[in-house]
């Protein structure tokens, strides 16, 4: 029997558990290991919610001196999923979100960005050359995509009509992963990597390449395309890091009046980014999310093989305000491609205010 004392240890510490996995901005842990993994999966806590509600409904009934207690940890229950499902109805779960505002006259100046984390080229080069064209892209950000593939690609896209020039960061040649691509169409002009080839802050990303493209002539947008360490135990201390970093590179003063668009594997979502915003509306650094912006900032990216309502929106296209936003997508299509990742695509157009 439990004593009245220890039924209060445990609703409190019940009610402080649901809180800071619900809201760890409040306590500032959300980039503390298992708070870092447990808020990444908003949808799938709705669900765990629901199932510990049936079996606390069961043990109301069964056990009669337990039911204050099992009542009020019911309530906190309900309370949690709330909140979560609040939060991602608010992030918005539309997969093929428009903006209608913009989306009705697409600008001439606009400017379509496709990322794939393609897990060490898993999907072929054909596959993502394939969607890339499909989806018209001028950039695409490949991290865990390797020169050969990228230039493989770019092949593929110049016989379609759609040229690319392929720049690639790679830290070693022992993995896959090590490599960053990134695709731009000559449409943009010249671009020229200036994010270092070895690793580590201030010149690149901790564990993964980062490659940051800017204009040979000044004019037009710093192209970023980003590959952040997951938090895993023996890396967060890197991780944190490589977000912090990250949030450096998005700085519209420092872009020449042309912006910053950053697009790629985060390995976090937007709760991650907490603390990290410098101006209204962005969340990290001066960039903005376009899935948020867009009404698709809750639909998870990763795991493909997951339903994308359980999965953890770590994909991500960021854009500073000299850009808005058009459309966002979510691409279900590509789950058996290979990659452990969905692709996203968004279109930005040049800000009229």
């Amino acid at each position: 029997m439990f004593s009245s004392v220890l039924r209060a240890v445990v609703v409190l510490a019940t009610l402080a558990f649901l809180t800071v996995l619900a809201l760890p901005g409040l306590a500032g842990l959300q980039n503390t290991s298992v708070v870092a993994h447990a808020v990444s999966f908003r949808g799938l806590a709705v669900l765990v919610a629901i199932a510990l509600l049936a079996l606390l409904a069961v043990l109301l009934h069964l056990v009669r001196p337990l039911r204050a207690t099992t009542a009020l940890l019911m309530v906190f229950l309900v309370a949690f999923g709330a909140v979560n499902a609040g939060i991602l109805l608010h992030r918005g779960l539309d997969s093929d979100a428009a903006v209608a505002a913009v989306a009705a006259e697409p600008a001439d100046a606009a400017i379509t960005v496709l990322s794939w984390n393609t897990l060490g080229d898993a999907p072929g080069a054909e596959a993502i050359a394939d969607l890339a064209i499909a989806e018209e892209a001028d950039v695409l950000t490949l991290p865990e995509t390797t020169e050969e593939t990228g230039v493989l690609i770019a092949e593929a896209m110049r016989a379609a009509g759609r040229p690319m020039w392929v720049h690639t960061v790679a830290f070693d040649l022992i993995s896959k992963a090590r490599s960053t691509t990134l695709l731009i169409s000559p449409d943009l002009g010249d671009y020229t990597v200036t994010s270092a080839a070895g690793s580590g802050p201030p010149g690149n990303t901790n564990v993964l390449p980062t490659v940051i493209a800017e204009p040979a002539d000044g004019a037009g947008p710093t192209i970023i395309a980003v590959h952040a360490v997951a938090p895993i135990r023996w890396e967060m201390a890197n991780w944190r890091s490589d977000l912090d970093w990250l949030a450096e590179q998005c700085n519209d003063e420092a872009s020449d009046g042309d912006g910053v668009i950053m697009a790629g594997d985060f390995n976090a979502t937007i709760d991650h980014f907490a603390g990290r915003a410098t101006s209204d509306g962005a969340v990290l650094g001066d960039c903005r999310d376009a899935a948020a912006l867009a009404g698709s900032g809750g639909v998870g990216t990763w795991p493909a093989w997951a339903p994308s309502l359980l999965g953890a929106p770590i994909d991500h296209v960021l854009a500073t305000p000299d850009w808005q936003v058009e459309r966002m997508t979510v691409i279900g299509t590509e789950d058996t491609a290979g990659s452990d990742h969905r692709p996203v695509v968004a279109t930005l157009s040049p800000a009229t205010d």
